[in-house]
């Protein structure tokens, strides 16, 4: 079986794109959820991992395929040692041929995965420069002063979160892999009670 991966980050997003190239006998795979979610944490992400009809996965881009570089990789070699072909298709080749793997392949992912990576840093340290100028200049807000979050749904927005301190990592490491702060993962972990995870 063909199949076409496709993530979006929300419902209104258009899938166009990501469809450009798609052939009649490929079956449909969407996401929608955050970028920051590794790959096999999505639930059609997780799906194709374990399908073992998909014989051939179809993706726009490299960046489909995990949250950062080392997600993406990983993906990849479970891919090919389950000898299933992951063609991109704005790059217009694929990871194996005639069922060995393909070094060009391997290496133009690599330094893709790392410049979308790299970009994605970029972007988030940009955001987090944009909102320490309008703090010092009185303009952002963040939650509306005397509002209130409940301990339980502060905790639902961080599922990524309680799944890495729970598989023991380390809270430098837990924000990193998530992408948010530490004293963000340092507050849930004191709220979760949890034993103490070593820095």
């Amino acid at each position: 079986m063909k199949a076409r991966y496709i993530r979006i980050s929300t419902h209104d997003q258009k899938l166009e794109r990501q469809l450009k190239k798609q052939h009649p006998d490929e079956q449909l795979f969407i996401d929608v959820c955050s970028g920051s979610i590794p790959f096999g944490e999505r639930p059609k992400g997780k799906e194709l991992l374990f399908s073992k009809d998909v014989q051939y996965i179809s993706v726009h881009a490299v960046d489909r395929l995990g949250r950062n570089l080392l997600d993406i990789l990983n993906t990849l070699k479970y891919f090919e040692k389950n000898k299933v072909i992951v063609k991109v298709d704005n790059l217009g080749i694929e990871s194996l041929v005639s069922g060995k793997p393909n070094q060009a392949f391997k290496l133009i992912v690599s330094v893709l995965a790392n410049i979308s990576e790299m970009e994605r840093e970029t972007m988030l340290e940009r955001q987090r420069e944009g909102i320490e100028v309008a703090k010092a200049k009185g303009m952002y807000k963040g939650r509306v002063r005397g509002s209130s979050e409940s301990e339980e749904d502060f905790l639902t927005k961080y599922p990524n979160v309680l799944k890495r301190l729970k598989e023991g990592h380390s809270l430098r490491n837990t924000a990193k892999l998530c992408d948010i702060s530490l004293g963000t993962v340092q507050k849930i972990k004191k709220i979760v009670g949890k034993e103490t995870v070593v820095n």
